[in-house]
């Protein structure tokens, strides 16, 4: 299903509303932080979900909490990262009963007239177009289930069918016969139920069962016993609906997700050096023909132009390469709010930083240990070796000296530091800002210059050389 329409069916079909669990504790975690906020590829299992309910244009999302309910309730409150008009709402299971008891826990919250759509909240890549094909198998009226075949069943809740193919009810590991055990086709967790048949089947649960707990799968024998269809929607993408009960699982999710991250890339033109070794915590956009070695990792918004080269171990988060630039080894770029460009056939690094508000016009080259922040330079312009410029202003071809620094910090304010055209800054020099170097200047090696320069001037502030000959260094006193 295309994404128009995905959103024509949103649009004929019944609102919907979505449920979340998270409640549980996640004890096999081993954290005291809430199993639901550990992260995955960059974000919290719980964000991923949230960003689902959003694609599903969601009416309504009620996030059942429970173990740590005020911390995942600020997580959510708090997230950015996505456009979504849905009302979000909270809805607290204490104690924590079952399935079907938290789900009771948000029917005040949900209309009669929604189409009610149950996630878990450790369940994080659930793709909406399969949420859009349970959606439309209810046809607006109908309990839609999503089953998966599963060679190895155990410890899932089973689909049990009649003779006629038709779903009869899910019965749960503990619960099930021997021949309901060999079943292979499992319930995922994940079902939609309009709002008000899901009410009254709520009502009926009890808690006689090998757990004592209320099972939300008993619903599916309330709706049988009253002649009312229950369908499915089966699919063989284990990793679709697989949770997290442990880090173990957390991990082999994250090379999993990682992996699909790394064969999407490369079904796009893009060269990975080894697709195991990639890390994509955001949005990585590449054009044609870019390049990625081993052991790199993108976060937040990261675009990388045509004819892009990004050598190992490097970290991008939330910046622009333009075409045809390199980002040579173990290179740290960071734009956070701000963001950092690189322009076009720029050269950066090895072992380079750029810091938020670094922008970089075309064929720049930052190399080696070279920090930038807050500045932006000019085409052309370079900084080679053991070098910072914070607050910079810095012009078309200039030549910035090795362990030079812009002094942009008074211990109280920023101050800017303006470097215009064709300027040539030998090495080990402090500029004091506030302070402009004029058009065409050279500034000797190892000066502090605190006063502005004249275009074209040559600007030596050093103390005069003195060599006294046959100095005798001190000697160490032996006791």
């Amino acid at each position: 299903m295309n994404t128009k329409q995905q959103a024509s069916y949103v649009v004929a079909a019944p609102a919907v509303d979505v449920v979340i669990m998270a409640a549980g504790k996640g004890t096999r975690m081993k954290s005291v932080l809430p199993k639901v906020l550990h992260a995955l590829a960059g974000k919290p299992l719980l964000h991923h979900v949230l960003d689902t309910a959003a694609e599903l244009l969601a009416r309504k999302v009620v996030v059942i909490t429970g173990h740590g309910a005020a911390e995942v309730e600020t997580a959510c409150a708090n997230k950015t990262g996505f456009a979504a008009d849905f009302d979000l709402q909270f809805a607290r299971q204490e104690p924590q009963l079952g399935t079907g008891h938290a789900v009771q826990q948000a029917l005040p919250h949900l209309a009669d007239d929604g189409m009610v759509v149950i996630l878990s909240g450790d369940v994080p890549l659930t793709m909406p177009h399969t949420l859009y094909h349970v959606l439309k198998a209810t046809d607006g009226q109908h309990m839609a289930l999503l089953t998966l075949e599963q060679p190895n069943p155990a410890g899932y809740g089973r689909i049990v069918r009649g003779a006629d193919g038709q779903v009869q009810a899910i019965v749960e590991h503990k619960d099930a016969t021997e021949e309901q055990r060999a079943i292979t086709e499992i319930y995922s967790g994940i079902m939609a139920v309009p709002a008000v048949d899901l009410k009254r089947w709520l009502a009926q649960l009890d808690n006689n069962n090998a757990q004592g707990e209320y099972y939300l799968t008993d619903i599916v024998r309330f709706a049988v016993q009253e002649g009312a269809p229950v369908v499915a929607y089966k699919i063989d993408d284990a990793l679709q609906v697989a949770g997290v009960n442990s880090p173990v699982q957390l991990a082999e999710l994250e090379r999993a997700y990682q992996l699909r991250q790394a064969h999407r890339l490369m079904e796009q033109g893009v060269r990975l050096a080894d697709p195991a070794r990639i890390d994509v915590r955001g949005d990585l956009l590449c054009e044609r023909d870019v390049s990625i070695d081993v052991n790199c990792v993108f976060e937040g918004q990261v675009t990388l132009g045509q004819g892009v080269r990004i050598g190992a171990h490097c970290v991008l988060a939330n910046c622009v390469i333009h075409d045809g630039a390199v980002i040579h080894p173990f290179t740290h770029i960071d734009g956070e709010k701000l963001g950092v460009t690189v322009g076009a056939g720029a050269l950066v690094g090895p072992f380079a930083r750029l810091r938020p508000g670094a922008h970089l016009g075309q064929e720049v080259h930052i190399g080696n240990f070279v920090e930038v922040k807050n500045s932006s330079l000019a085409a052309g312009a370079k900084a080679n070796h053991l070098a910072y410029l914070g607050d910079a202003t810095v012009g078309e071809r200039v030549n910035y000296g090795a362990g030079s620094i812009t002094a942009n910090y008074d211990g109280a304010n920023k101050h800017r530091t303006v470097i215009e055209a064709d300027v040539h800054v030998g090495s080990n020099c402090v500029l004091v800002a506030p302070v402009t170097i004029g058009t065409g200047g050279t500034v000797g090696g190892g000066s502090t210059v605190t006063k502005s320069t004249e275009p074209g001037a040559l600007t030596v502030a050093r103390a005069k050389q003195l060599s006294i000959p046959n100095w005798q260094r001190p000697q160490k006193v032996r006791k």
